[in-house]
């Protein structure tokens, strides 16, 4: 049996980003690959841009991964630009939202991490807290434009398909974000919790499809974690029974 496909939005390099690069370009970080292929999938890269409609541009594929990045344009939410947004790209914002709609719509298995499960919240209608920093009683989260981490527990809800995914119902995962989860996007729950209140996992309400987004980096952690990794074994097993009919 083939490996199943995972498709994987890129991040767009602006021209000089990686040396020697006079031209813009387009990148996965290679954490995510390699978790993918440990669960036993391929991986393959979906430019940002691509005017394709999600139909056609996900056709050929068994699963979505959208992965960290960069913040989404607030207006997407309907709030104002905060001073500290960083590392927006209005052409990934476009295709993430769409092909993040259309593979819920459609029951394609997702796993949605970090900026992906802000995506998939706002997808839906939700909102997003723009600076965790000017909240009150909350524990660092890690600082994205320092390239900063911690690692926090999160609490799972048992029976949840995040919890079913690790294996557990506390995990232990690493942050680096400035943003979070606010309203709640239609059709979503949360499932998974820093000790602040943080919203670190949704899932869909519904029982069909297989959704899981987290707000923390598992594929940092992967290789040495099989909780961390068994998301993306989940994944690759919901994609490896989807029905292509």
């Amino acid at each position: 049996m083939p490996a199943p496909l995972i498709a994987i939005v890129a991040a767009r390099l602006a021209a000089g980003r990686v040396r020697g690069w006079k031209r813009a370009g387009f990148a996965v970080p290679e954490a995510y690959v390699a978790a993918v292929r440990r669960a036993g999938g391929r991986a393959l890269l979906i430019a940002p841009g691509d005017e394709t409609p999600p139909a056609e541009l996900l056709a050929p594929f068994d699963g979505l991964l959208l992965m960290g990045g960069g913040d989404i344009d607030p207006a997407r939410y309907g709030a104002a630009p905060h001073p500290t947004l960083y590392g927006m790209d209005r052409g990934r914002d476009e295709v993430e939202l769409l092909v993040a709609r259309w593979a819920i719509e459609h029951e394609l298995p997702t796993l949605a991490i970090c900026r992906g499960h802000q995506v998939v919240n706002v997808a839906l209608g939700g909102t997003l807290h723009q600076h965790l920093p000017e909240m009150e009683g909350l524990i660092p989260h890690g600082a994205p434009v320092r390239d900063e981490s911690v690692n926090h527990d999160i609490q799972l809800t048992a029976g949840s398909r995040v919890a079913k995914a690790t294996g557990s119902e506390l995990v232990r995962g690493t942050s680096h974000h400035h943003q979070a989860v606010d309203r709640l996007g239609e059709g979503l729950v949360a499932v998974g919790w820093s000790h602040d209140g943080v919203i670190e996992a949704v899932e869909l309400e519904s029982s069909d499809g297989w959704l899981v987004a987290v707000q923390w980096h598992p594929e940092d952690t992967a290789p040495s974690d099989p909780a961390q990794q068994g998301l993306f074994e989940a994944l690759v097993s919901a994609a490896a029974g989807q029905d292509r009919g």
